[in-house]
């Protein structure tokens, strides 16, 4: 499976990053849940692992959180390799506008 990996920068404590990344979930699960099957989370203080699927397509990865980045790690599908560009574009929108609001 192909990877995606990407980082953004930011100026918080690293439990405020945290804080705001879980919140910002939260978010997105009551908003798209309907949407998303089989998800796990597991959180700890540096990182977050997940999995889950979404339009038929199976994916899992880690976000690690530092004083000053949060980097995900993740695995696509091959079959969604034409909209590797656009996912990845989407998530460090959101990542950028969770971290710096």
């Amino acid at each position: 499976m192909p990877s995606l990996n990407l980082s953004v920068a930011h100026s918080l404590s690293q439990e405020e990053a945290r804080a705001r990344l879980q919140r910002f979930l939260e978010v997105v699960k009551s908003q798209y849940g309907e949407h998303v099957n089989n998800l796990e989370e597991e959180w700890n203080d540096e990182f977050v692992r997940f999995a889950f699927s979404a339009m038929g397509f199976s994916t899992s990865g880690k976000m690690t959180i530092s004083h000053e980045e949060v980097v995900v790690d993740s695995k696509i599908p091959l079959a969604a390799m034409m909209f590797r560009g656009k996912i990845e574009s989407t998530i460090r929108e959101q990542l950028t506008r969770v971290l710096r609001s």
